[in-house]
């Protein structure tokens, strides 16, 4: 399923002509657009479908909005929580609560994050073993922890809640 544009701007993805193992028809890759515009000096807002976010662009910054730092963070940890809903049917993994901590360590030249540290807690009464199963899962099958962890050290551990 390929998601449709809803800008008036079209931005193709960019295909370097990838193959699986399995198969020799190129991969079917999905899209994803949003729009995001300055309201004035001390902030802008991000917009999709019937959602908005305010976002702190401010020099002074914003208690009330996420700087894009902490965007990425928090895009990090969706992933992660919506991995664990996706793998918990498959796996028949009780999840009664989840809850995500990131910590992003950032060099100032040139600026950039440069590690993503995470502690996953999970309030189950699933087995250890199982409980790294979740792990593996979330790791494995997020399209943003696997883009993130190509470009920066990304570790961390799951616990289950005490």
């Amino acid at each position: 399923m390929t998601a449709r544009c809803m800008s008036s701007v079209s931005f193709p993805c960019s295909r370097t002509d990838r193959t699986t193992a399995h198969s020799s028809k190129a991969e079917e890759m999905l899209e994803y657009s949003i729009d995001a515009h300055r309201e004035d000096a001390s902030g802008s807002i991000a917009l999709v479908r019937q959602a908005s976010v305010p976002l702190d662009t401010s020099l002074a910054g914003r208690a009330d909005a996420f700087n894009p730092t902490e965007m990425l963070l928090a895009a990090l940890a969706a992933c992660m929580i919506k991995g664990a809903e996706r793998a918990c049917p498959m796996l028949n993994f009780d999840l009664r609560g989840m809850s995500v901590q990131l910590h992003a360590c950032r060099q100032d030249a040139p600026p950039q994050i440069t590690s993503i540290d995470y502690l996953l807690t999970v309030d189950t009464g699933e087995s250890d073993r199982r409980l790294e199963l979740l792990h593996t899962n979330i790791r494995k099958y997020g399209t943003i922890s696997n883009t993130l962890a190509r470009a920066v050290v990304l570790q961390g551990r799951i616990v289950r809640k005490a």
